[in-house]
C-alpha cells in the first residue's frame, strides 16, 4: 500500500467499523438492550470523531488537494454521490451530538423522535464515505 493510500485506507475502516456500530446499535435497542446500544453508539460516535480528525488533518496536510475522478461515463454519478455524501455529513456531528445528549439525559422520546431520520442520515455518510473511498482509490484508473 503507498504512502498516500495509508490514511484514506484509515478513515474507509473507520467509516466501515461506524457503519457496523450503527447498525448493531439499531439492533440492541430494537430487542430492548438499552444498556449495550448505549455503549455501542457511544463507540459508533467516538470512531467517527476519530475518522473527522484524521480526515481534515489529512486534508490539511495535503493542502486540500482533490483526488480527481477519471471515468468519465460514471463520473455525474459519483459526484452525485459525492454530494449527498459531504452535505449530509456537515449535519452528522451536530445531530449525533443531539442525540447522545437526549440520550444520556433520559430524554427518550426526543431521542426517538430524532433519531428515527438522524439514524439513517449518520448511516447513510458512513456507508457512502466506504464507497466514496473505493471508487476513488479502487476503481478509478489514477489510482491503479
Amino acid at each position: 500500500m503507498g504512502e498516500g493510500l495509508l490514511l484514506p485506507t484509515v478513515n474507509a475502516t473507520l467509516n466501515l467499523t461506524a457503519t457496523v456500530l450503527l447498525l448493531w446499535g439499531r439492533h440492541l435497542i430494537r430487542s430492548g438492550r438499552e444498556r449495550e446500544h448505549r455503549r455501542v453508539m457511544l463507540s459508533a460516535f467516538a470512531v467517527s470523531v476519530l475518522f473527522l480528525v484524521l480526515y481534515v488533518g489529512h486534508k490539511a496536510a495535503r493542502d486540500f488537494e482533490n483526488t480527481p475522478f477519471l471515468i468519465e461515463w460514471a463520473r455525474p454519478y459519483y459526484l452525485v454521490l459525492l454530494f449527498s455524501h459531504v452535505t449530509l455529513a456537515m449535519t452528522v456531528p451536530v445531530l449525533a451530538v443531539l442525540l447522545i445528549l437526549r440520550g444520556l439525559r433520559d430524554r427518550r422520546e426526543a431521542h426517538r423522535r430524532l433519531a428515527r431520520w438522524a439514524w439513517p442520515v449518520w448511516l447513510y455518510v458512513s456507508a457512502t464515505g466506504v464507497l466514496i473511498y473505493v471508487l476513488l482509490y479502487h476503481v478509478n484508473p489514477t489510482s491503479m
